[in-house]
């Protein structure tokens, strides 16, 4: 229990759990009888994290979504609310990926992956450290590029539809808005999808 508890609130695979018990012959019935007993919490096939009674750390989502699938980072509304820039709870997790989108269920909640190209990806990602692990995240900026670039149906023609859009709909800290930095959302101008709309985000943070 112990050596399961160093590994904190870092996912871990079965070759770390393997390391754990190196003397059992049968690691599969461990991991099923640690699973029943509330030890480890499955994130998906051949990957867990520690409960948080056993390692007594409060666990990240955010790590966690970095784990599962990746490359990614955490974005949309997801990053948003971790900055408080939305009142709203999420219920998901939402990252973006190079890989195909993908969803994966588990005990902490559901983890949606969107894809995106290579050049757009790698714009305005930061990473977030703490005492023990750290986790790719979209900055704010981008975080709300993604948001609007990658929501389906979303059609923002004008700056008035976009403010309506931020203050209503998804109801954004407009002061920190007017905080944000123009050069990432002209960055993702010449990579993104819908150059329009994210055009449209800089005329209204230059009003």
């Amino acid at each position: 229990m112990e050596s399961l508890a160093e590994f904190g609130v870092i996912p871990i695979d079965y070759a770390s759990l393997e390391a754990s018990y190196p003397s059992l012959k049968s690691l599969g019935d461990k991991v099923s009888e640690l699973e029943r007993q509330g030890i480890i919490i499955r994130l998906k096939r051949g990957l867990y994290v520690v409960s948080p009674e056993i390692s007594k750390k409060e666990i990240s989502v955010e790590l966690i979504a970095n784990h599962i699938y990746g490359p990614s980072y955490v974005s949309k509304e997801s990053a948003l609310r971790f900055y408080g820039l939305i009142p709203e709870r999420v219920y998901n997790t939402v990252s973006m990926t190079l890989k195909r989108s993908k969803r994966f269920r588990n005990q902490l909640g559901q983890f949606d992956y969107v894809t995106c190209p290579a050049d757009y990806y790698s714009i305005g990602i930061r990473q977030v450290v703490r005492d023990d692990y750290a986790f790719q995240i979209a900055t704010p900026e981008k975080a709300l590029c993604d948001q609007i670039v990658y929501t389906p149906k979303l059609q923002l023609r004008s700056v008035k539809t976009l403010e309506a859009y931020l203050e209503e709909d998804i109801r954004l800290d407009m002061d920190e808005f007017y905080k944000m930095d123009a050069s990432i959302f002209e960055q993702c101008v010449e990579e993104s999808k819908k150059k329009k709309t994210v055009s449209l985000i800089i005329k209204l943070l230059k009003q």
